[in-house]
Parts: structure tokens; C-alpha cells; sequence
């Protein structure tokens, strides 16, 4: 099934609309023992009945994950540190 090309069919808009970036600023103890977060998140202020799928991502490795479904950066606080099954 092709999806028509014109901007303003339904399934053309969605893809279209923007959404501001949410970024949640973490410390080290925000992260798990793997140095992750799940989304949705308490801390990204998100009511869990009305949002995505759980999803798992890794912040430690980086300093920031940014989660697939709705966007939403999480963050390192600067000069946090992250240590091992902290």
C-alpha cells in the first residue's frame, strides 16, 4: 500500500506536526545498576496510562539516550560521574 502524497492527508500530518524536546537532566543516582532509565518516566513528569510502551535506555554509555517513541532526552547532569553497579 502506497501512502499518498499529498501534505495534507491524515497520514502525512502526524509526521508533520512538531513536538518540543523534552530533555530530563539526571545525576548518577537517577540510573540503575546497568546505568539506564526506562521510559516513560515519573521524572519526565509522563502519566504511564497515556504514553508509550516501556522502554529501556542506556545513558551510562554516553551521558544522554534519547527514547524512540516520544523523543524525550534524558540527560547526565555535567560532571556527574557513573560508576559500576553503582
Amino acid at each position: 500500500m502506497t501512502v499518498p502524497s499529498h501534505p495534507s492527508h491524515p497520514s502525512n500530518l502526524a509526521a508533520s506536526v512538531k513536538r518540543p524536546v523534552v530533555v530530563v537532566e539526571l545525576v548518577a543516582a537517577d540510573l540503575n545498576a546497568n546505568g539506564g532509565v526506562f521510559c516513560p518516566s515519573p521524572k519526565a513528569d509522563m502519566k504511564l496510562w497515556n504514553t508509550h510502551p516501556k522502554v529501556y535506555l542506556d545513558v551510562a554509555h554516553s551521558g544522554e539516550a534519547k527514547c524512540p517513541y516520544c523523543g524525550t532526552v534524558y540527560r547526565l547532569r555535567a560532571g556527574e560521574t557513573v560508576r559500576a553497579g553503582h
